[in-house]
C-alpha cells in the first residue's frame, strides 16, 4: 500500500471541494464568487475566466470590482456574469465593472447551505472512491498470496484511518463555510 500515493489522490479530491464551496454566496462580496466564471471573449473567439483576464478586488464587504486589462472586453465579462445564473447583477461603470451585493435573505442562506451539503457528500464519495479503489488493490494482492493476512487487516485498517482523517477535513472545511453562510 502506497500511503503517500493515497494521501495525494484524497488531498486532490479535499482540494476539488475546497475549491467549489469557495464559489458558494455568504453574504459577504469575494473575488472568489466570480473569478471561475468563464467568459466568451473576443468576438467568442477565446472562452476565459474572469480571473483571467481582470483584476477582482471587494473593497467592502457588498461589493466587487472588477477592472479589465483589455477594457475592449467590457462588455463581454459583464455578459458572461449574467449568463453563470449567479443571481448576480454586473454594471458597467466607466472602465470598471462593478456588483453590488444584494443582503441575503434566510430563505438564500437556507438554499446555499443545502447546495453545500450536496457539495461536502460529493466530496466524502470521493474520498470513499479512493479508499475502494484501493481496498479492491489490497484484496487483489491478497489473494494472489502477495500478503498474509495480517497485512492485509493491517492495510486496510490503515487505509481507513487516512479515510476518516480527510473525510473529517473535508467536514471541517463544511462547518466553517456554514458558520459563514448562517452569519448575519
Amino acid at each position: 500500500m502506497d500511503e503517500a500515493s493515497i494521501r495525494s489522490k484524497m488531498q486532490s479530491s479535499l482540494d476539488i471541494v475546497a475549491s467549489d464551496i469557495a464559489g458558494i454566496r455568504t453574504g459577504r462580496a469575494t473575488p472568489s464568487l466570480v473569478e471561475n466564471i468563464v467568459c466568451p471573449a473576443y468576438g467568442g473567439t477565446q472562452r476565459l475566466k474572469v480571473v483571467e483576464l481582470a483584476t477582482i478586488s471587494a473593497p467592502d464587504p457588498s461589493q466587487l470590482i472588477i477592472n479589465p486589462w483589455d477594457k475592449s472586453i467590457i462588455g463581454d465579462i459583464r455578459k458572461g456574469i449574467l449568463e453563470a445564473g449567479i443571481g448576480m447583477n454586473p454594471s458597467i461603470d466607466g472602465e470598471i465593472i462593478r456588483i453590488t451585493m444584494p443582503p441575503m435573505t434566510t430563505e438564500d442562506r437556507e438554499k446555499y447551505v443545502k447546495l453545500l451539503s450536496t457539495k461536502l457528500e460529493s466530496g466524502k464519495v470521493m474520498v470513499r472512491q479512493v479508499r475502494a479503489d484501493e481496498m479492491h488493490e489490497i484484496k487483489k494482492k491478497f489473494e494472489a498470496k502477495e500478503m498474509t493476512e495480517d497485512e492485509k487487516f493491517a492495510n486496510e485498517k490503515k487505509l481507513q484511518e487516512i479515510t476518516d482523517e480527510f473525510v473529517g477535513k473535508i467536514e471541517e472545511i463544511g462547518e466553517k463555510k456554514k458558520a459563514e453562510l448562517l452569519q448575519i
